[in-house]
C-alpha cells in the first residue's frame, strides 16, 4: 500500500489536469443552447472571446464532425496537438526523472 501511495504522489498534478480536461471535453454537449462557462470575459459580460467555442469544437472534432468543428472554432486541431504534446512531455519526464519540474 505504501508503494502505491508513493507512486501516486509522483504523478504531476498538471498531467491529471490535462487528462481530465480531455475526458471532460468528450462529455460536452456542443449543440445545447446554454452551457456553463469558466471564461472570465463571458463572466464580465463581453459577447466575444477568442477562445469561446474551442471546447465545443474539440468535442465535435473528437466525434469526427470536421466541418462543424471548423465552423465553431478553427483552432481545435492545434489545441489537441498542444495538449497531447504536453501530456507526452509530462509522461516522458515522469519516466526519465523522479520529478517533473
Amino acid at each position: 500500500m505504501k508503494e502505491i501511495t508513493q507512486r501516486l504522489q509522483r504523478i504531476p498534478v498538471e498531467l491529471i489536469f490535462w487528462v481530465g480536461s480531455l475526458i471532460a471535453i468528450l462529455f460536452l454537449e456542443p449543440n445545447s443552447g446554454t452551457h456553463f462557462s469558466l471564461c472570465p470575459l463571458d463572466q464580465l459580460g463581453f459577447n466575444w472571446c477568442p477562445g469561446c467555442g474551442l471546447g465545443r469544437s474539440m468535442n465535435l472534432l473528437a466525434k469526427g464532425d470536421f466541418q462543424a468543428s471548423w465552423s465553431m472554432h478553427p483552432l481545435a486541431m492545434l489545441a489537441y496537438v498542444v495538449i497531447f504534446s504536453r501530456i507526452w512531455q509530462l509522461i516522458k519526464n515522469l519516466k526519465t526523472t523522479h520529478n517533473y519540474g
